[in-house]
């Protein structure tokens, strides 16, 4: 009897002698299909519009560098295969070191101040006080103008005849400087203009970090007796760390890539003083009465190379003090 009972209770098998699957297995199962379905259709446009618009671009302007193109075979599509040619002639070109030079210096002395005086602004805004949205949204105004209004409103101030700025200096009895036509001071005029122009930026970023940061960290930490620059050292930094990774990420592909505001203000003269590899790619390709199509696109990959090498450095140094 007992093994009548025990058979009774086996769980009945299939016909090829395996187990018959359960009811939640066949759900899971037939669920499968269509979430399999419903992660491809999210998945395929995003891939598509990565494909269009970015890799197709960056493969064309890899072959545009390997090419010799003219304004004809530029139309017909015959342009000769030359390999690295048009790479060897951008890096023995007696622009390719000032201007290396200079894309560097525009780059780093731009983000630091950026982010500084964006992060300052934004532990000043971070503790409401009357009238602090208003001026909060003022400052937002560099940013929301068009770049070439901004381009040029600096290009004004800083002329050296009609300028706002040599005026100021003049009702203080000092003599008037050639910010835009003088080699010593035309990068520097174009780089306190980026600065300008990126400083409201940073200071949205850090606000919302910063807003994000429980008061009662603070609290805590005051209640051990650290001072307000050890909180800001040893509390605010750390904990907006991810956020300041991001803004300075974002702001140095941002400023790498800068060319409006050089060429509306100095077009990277005089003399070259305040070309990058920004504004010496579009002079390649377009600024000139024969266009090098080639070795402009040569200039523009350098250019997408140096702010992977960039952005690689810091992602990694980051990561460090992460695990640090």
């Amino acid at each position: 009897m007992s093994r009548i009972a025990q058979a009774s209770t086996r769980r009945p098998s299939s016909a090829g002698g395996g187990p018959v699957p359960n009811g939640s297995g066949r759900r899971k199962a037939a669920r499968r299909g269509p979430d399999r379905w419903a992660a491809w259709g999210f998945l395929v446009p995003i891939v598509v519009y990565l494909l269009v618009f970015y890799a197709y671009p960056l493969f064309r302007n890899v072959e545009l560098s390997l090419r010799d193109y003219t304004v004809r075979s530029f139309v017909q599509g015959d342009a000769p295969f030359t390999g690295f040619a048009n790479y060897v002639e951008v890096l023995t070109d007696a622009t390719f070191g000032p201007a290396l030079w200079q894309t560097v210096v525009f780059t780093v002395v731009s983000l630091a101040f950026q982010f500084t005086v964006g992060l300052a602004l934004a532990m000043f805004f971070v503790r409401n006080f009357p009238l602090s949205a208003t001026l909060r949204a003022l400052f937002l105004v560099p940013w929301l103008l068009p770049l070439i209004v901004s381009s040029s409103t600096w290009a004004w101030m800083l002329n050296s005849d009609s300028g706002v700025v040599n005026a100021v200096l003049g009702a203080f009895g000092a003599g008037p400087v050639n910010w835009l036509t003088s080699p010593d001071w035309s990068l520097w005029s174009v780089i306190v203009a980026n600065i300008w122009i990126g400083v409201p930026f940073n200071l949205v970023i850090l606000y919302s970090g910063l807003q994000s940061i429980s008061p009662s960290v603070y609290e805590a930490a005051a209640l051990d007796g650290a001072s307000g620059l050890q909180r800001f050292w040893s509390v605010t930094l750390p904990l907006l760390r991810p956020v300041s990774a991001i803004t300075l990420l974002l702001g140095l592909v941002y400023t790498l890539k800068v060319f409006d505001i050089i060429w509306i203000m100095t077009k990277g003269g005089p003399s070259g003083s305040s070309t990058t590899f920004a504004t010496w790619s579009y002079r390649l390709g377009f600024g000139n009465l024969v266009p090098s199509f080639g070795p402009g696109a040569a200039v523009g990959n350098l250019l997408i190379a140096m702010a992977l090498v960039f952005g690689l450095f810091y992602i990694r140094l980051q990561r460090r003090q992460d695990l640090s």
